[in-house]
């Protein structure tokens, strides 16, 4: 059966990621977007012709029966009021990151999921990102032997304050890169190998007239002994490798960002040819000193956690992304914010 989707918001995580991504998953339908913004209504109607533009949530809530999914890509602040009041509507959600602002946030809205019986689903797309799936499979197949540290870097250069709440720092708006780009990264660590049980972070705000954390880095200790050094920042001018992992064997070490992200901002959608595909000159060096040897790049796929969403809504899997690895990665961050007050290691609470 077809299922229809309902998009809040057609910003960039709108218009650049979920629509695209939802009208390329075969069985999914852009049913409905909103936004209040005339310009983007128009930017829909040339893209999306076959959705419906709504105004406000207030005419979406009142023909929940027209749609079977809710995406919610709003402001941060807005995530958990949208995410609730679909949820009591009977409709499930994918929720953009950070699902909340606050872990406790989170950890309400899992005990209205169970409640009402509906997903909410956390839209950490990373995790399909080429060069993050060519990293499992290496720490999975053995090529790495024992993964003794993740070097993982989400690294820009913005050295201009952009205006927006994504630059406040009021709490509320869970603005700032470690809110931005660190649930990426955290996930990423945390999917391959486990809830941390230290943390340490030094965090900044560097960039005259920042409010918010521009230059972030964190430290996760996982049960086992591996080591995930992550490192965020607005304010890198020479950024470093995208991963490099340190195997006990081996490591591998990728320059660069996956592809897809670029391709979406251009226009293009996973129904193109060759999507995810890496160019070679772009791939990864797996190896020791004197015995590297390139290692191609998984393809990237963004468009199988939307085909993972409507296996769900379908009945036929579990949610391509769990709520509570979303929480985790939100008591993550809460755990790096008081280890960078304190200048101490923090230990993550089981």
């Amino acid at each position: 059966m077809e299922l229809r989707v309902a998009l809040i918001g057609y910003g960039t995580g709108g218009a650049i990621f979920h629509a695209p991504l939802i009208s390329s998953v075969p069985g999914l339908r852009l049913a409905a977007v909103v936004t209040g913004d005339p310009a983007r209504q128009d930017a829909v109607r040339a893209r999306h012709p076959e959705a419906k533009v709504l105004a406000g949530t207030d005419r979406l809530w009142e023909a929940t029966g027209a749609y079977d999914l809710v995406v919610v890509t709003a402001p941060n602040r807005q995530h958990v009021p949208l995410a609730r009041t679909a949820l009591t509507s009977g409709l499930p959600v994918v929720l953009d990151k950070p699902v909340a602002a606050t872990a406790a946030d989170a950890r309400s809205l899992a005990a209205l999921s169970a409640v009402r019986g509906l997903p909410v689903i956390p839209f950490h797309n990373r995790r399909w990102d080429g060069d993050f799936r060519t990293v499992r499979r290496l720490a999975g197949d053995g090529s790495l032997g024992g993964v003794l540290r993740l070097e993982s870097r989400f690294e820009r250069w913005r050295p201009e304050v952009r205006p927006g709440w994504k630059e406040t720092a009021d709490p509320r708006a869970a603005g700032g890169v470690l809110y931005d780009l660190g649930p990426h990264l955290i996930d990423q660590a945390i999917t391959l190998f486990g809830r941390p049980e230290r943390v340490y972070a030094e965090i900044d705000a560097r960039r005259p007239g920042a409010a918010a954390a521009d230059d972030v880095f964190v430290a996760l200790a996982h049960p086992g002994g591996t080591r995930s050094h992550l490192w965020m920042s607005a304010t890198a001018s020479h950024p470093g490798p995208r991963f490099r992992v340190l195997g006990d064997a081996a490591a591998y070490t990728v320059q660069g960002m996956d592809g897809q992200e670029e391709a979406l901002r251009a226009g293009g959608t996973p129904k193109d040819p060759g999507w995810g595909i890496a160019r070679p000159e772009s791939h990864g060096r797996l190896g020791v000193p004197g015995a590297e040897r390139p290692e191609p790049t998984d393809p990237g796929a963004y468009q199988d956690f939307y085909a993972g969403v409507a296996r769900t809504l379908r009945g036929e899997a579990d949610p391509p992304v769990d709520l509570a690895d979303a929480i985790t990665g939100l008591e993550v961050i809460e755990a790096a914010l008081r280890s960078a007050r304190t200048h101490e290691v923090t230990t993550l609470a089981r």
